[in-house]
């Protein structure tokens, strides 16, 4: 599927979800209740393979109402998220890096739901810690739809998201 392609799906799909529409597919339902048609609510990346400064860093409030599990998208997606929109869009172009690491740090226990180009749901909680990580390796061109969430219903707290092509263990 090209990137275009994934881009005119994604947006059909989200259009289904702003009607009430339930789409099944596969072993486990695909959950529409993510909009992907608005705005993010802490704003947009747009990166290049060797951007700079690495990491990227973006402000968020994680969390919001809608329990994670309750979306089928798969098993390891916890967390309350706000479902409104996504909380950071990243479009990114791929090259010459092999890993893309979305990781957020907090104080509190946070989850991280990412939306990747080819439509798949990846999902973390606790890669290090209270903090999640998901890598893309090889990352693929396109748009990641992000959400951070937390264990609280209806709470937010403060986090910070970072985007890099380096890899850290930490």
């Amino acid at each position: 599927m090209t990137s275009n392609q994934s881009w005119t799906m994604r947006r059909v799909l989200s259009l289904g979800a702003a009607v009430g529409v339930s789409l099944l597919g596969g072993p486990a339902a695909v959950s529409l209740a993510q909009n992907y048609s608005v705005a993010p609510l802490y704003g947009t990346l747009n990166l290049d393979a060797g951007f700079t400064p690495d990491p990227q860093r973006v402000d968020v409030q994680a969390g919001g109402s809608t329990n994670a599990r309750t979306l089928n998208l798969g098993s390891g997606c916890v967390g309350y998220i706000a479902t409104s929109q996504p909380d950071v869009r990243v479009n990114y172009e791929a090259g010459r890096f092999d890993t893309l690491s979305f990781h957020v740090t907090s104080d509190v226990d946070t989850t991280l739901i990412i939306n990747s180009p080819d439509g798949q749901w990846h999902c973390n909680d606790d890669f290090n810690g209270m903090n999640p990580r998901v890598l893309f390796n090889p990352p693929g061109s396109g748009q990641y739809d992000i959400w951070v969430g937390t264990y609280q219903e209806g709470r937010t707290h403060s986090a910070q998201l970072e985007v890099s092509e380096v890899w850290r263990s930490s």
